[in-house]
């Protein structure tokens, strides 16, 4: 039997990590995929700053379902090196958040390149990534976005077996649908064995975001789904971009940028929104 476990990127709300925790705990979601603290990068707050967070999601009772992390963000041809090191700290800032799972990508592909001539390369780095996972106690995601290697769900099971299984997936709808992909049920099909957990974000056929299932993505059906194929915990992560936030260009890589619509008056509508559709269907 499936128990889902809400959470949310609560920073799409508000860059403040008190008005985020605010808004968790007032809609009893007490779960946190945490990516901004006070308007900076989670990959870039220090230590000391993890601390002082942690301290203030064990007063509110959140946890952290995920680090929404950076890493894996960059162009497959940068310097691995720096983005190596920024991994690492992650992993540090991981352990005192008590995080179980970050949140990974798989790099962007240079444009007009083949994506294949660069899979070695993609699981070379990826590896790296993994090893130094596996001993820092910590389970990878990987998160499909358009103009990474791993933006198809064919490329991101081909991922999957080649790390030997050491790398998850997190599902996204809305970032299926913006590679012109059907979400459900090709994509979720084809990744289900691999899947962690789920971004609820959807979208429409002319790629705006829009509430859970108001899209083409059959969150509600996908769902359904996840009931009858899983067996415990099921962690979903409200991301529902419905509204323009302070933060959103520096997630999105030039060429790919969110249709927000922006039809809400303010965060607290759009995240109201969201929240009330997804427990209409859960």
């Amino acid at each position: 039997m499936v128990q889902f476990k809400l959470s949310a990127f609560a920073d799409e709300y508000s860059p403040e990590i008190d008005k985020q925790i605010a808004w968790l705990s007032a809609n009893n979601v007490d779960l946190l995929e945490i990516r901004g603290v006070d308007g900076t990068p989670v990959a870039d707050i220090t230590l000391d700053k993890a601390r002082e967070v942690k301290a203030k999601l064990d007063k509110a009772g959140i946890g952290i379902s995920a680090i929404g992390s950076p890493a894996g963000k960059i162009n497959i041809k940068d310097d691995f090196t720096p983005h190596l090191e920024q991994f690492k700290h992650l992993c540090e800032i991981a352990h005192i958040l008590e995080a179980k799972r970050m949140r990974i990508f798989s790099f962007f592909m240079p444009e007009g390149d083949d994506p294949e001539i660069w899979f070695d390369e993609v699981v070379k780095r990826l590896s790296v990534f993994c090893d130094i996972a596996e001993k820092e106690g910590l389970i990878l995601c990987h998160e499909n976005e358009k103009q990474i290697y791993g933006e198809t769900p064919e490329r991101c099971i081909k991922l999957y077996n080649a790390l030997g299984g050491r790398m998850k997936c997190v599902f996204d709808h809305a970032n299926f649908i913006a590679c012109d992909i059907e979400a459900y049920p090709f994509a979720y099909n084809t990744v289900k064995e691999a899947m962690s957990y789920m971004h609820i974000k959807d979208a429409s056929a002319e790629k705006e975001m829009v509430v859970a299932g108001e899209g083409i993505g059959r969150i509600p059906e996908t769902l359904a789904s996840v009931k009858n194929d899983f067996e415990g915990e099921f962690i979903l992560t409200l991301e529902p971009h419905l509204i323009e936030f302070d933060g959103l260009k520096g997630l999105e890589s030039e060429g790919h940028t969110s249709n927000v619509g922006n039809k809400y008056a303010n965060t607290d509508e759009a995240f109201g929104a969201a929240l009330s559709a997804l427990k209409k269907y859960l």
